[in-house]
């Protein structure tokens, strides 16, 4: 589904370059369950946007279920992303001004999703997170627990292809960061492929394959 050949990522300054990634060659098939670890520094959320479309690389070839991403029109790779990929942040990423029933509703929304459809999709997706006592209220007056299950819920609401997560659980207390990660298994399990970003090995081993990355470079997998 994924195939990233001899990704790099660097940046110049008077002629001098920083490397933040540097020959990235990985694989990823549909229904996996990567891990993605390494010290701060790494490469890893670099990765992580590269792989979300949300930045590019400076050398190397992205396929995404055999598309050439580098070479799409931006218009063309904004709807491959919006189409197949949900993105799960640690700082959450919800819209204060919104509540959280219009928090989950917005990415149908940029999909010009028909209203009637959008209502039936957001009423499935705050049964399916328990959080339909919550969709009238704002994200500072829900927990981060509350908050995060939110952005998993809009993340979802597209029924994407593949689930980024970036430190999922940096913000949350150990239960609830355990919580998180059972639905992100129980979304695994149902066939959305997942790739996490993690400092914790215990959340690690929730996936099925864990890349280290170190200075840039994939040090190892295991």
């Amino acid at each position: 589904m994924i195939k990233l050949v001899d990704i790099e990522k660097y940046y110049s300054n008077n002629f001098v370059k920083t490397w933040v990634l540097r020959q990235i060659n990985l694989e990823v098939s549909e229904g996996e369950f990567i891990t993605i670890m390494g010290p701060s520094g790494a490469g890893k959320s670099t990765l992580m946007h590269i792989i979300g479309m949300l930045d590019n690389a400076t050398g190397g070839e992205y396929f995404f279920k055999g598309e050439s991403v580098f070479s799409l029109k931006e218009k063309n790779r904004t709807k491959l992303y919006q189409n197949n990929i949900g993105f799960i942040f640690q700082a959450y990423h919800l819209i204060d001004e919104m509540t959280v029933y219009e928090n989950i509703e917005t990415p149908l929304l940029y999909k010009k999703v028909k209203s009637s459809e959008r209502k039936s999709l957001v009423a499935d997706a705050l049964d399916r997170f328990n959080i339909v006592a919550k969709k009238n209220l704002f994200p500072n007056q829900l927990s981060g627990g509350q908050q995060q299950l939110v952005g998993i819920a809009r993340a979802m609401i597209i029924k994407p292809k593949v689930i980024l997560a970036d430190e999922p659980t940096g913000n949350l207390n150990s239960a609830q960061g355990e919580d998180i990660m059972k639905m992100l298994k129980t979304l695994n399990e149902e066939g959305t492929t997942i790739i996490q970003v993690t400092h914790d090995e215990e959340k690690a081993a929730y996936g099925s394959r864990i890349i280290h990355l170190k200075d840039g470079w994939i040090d190892r997998e295991e």
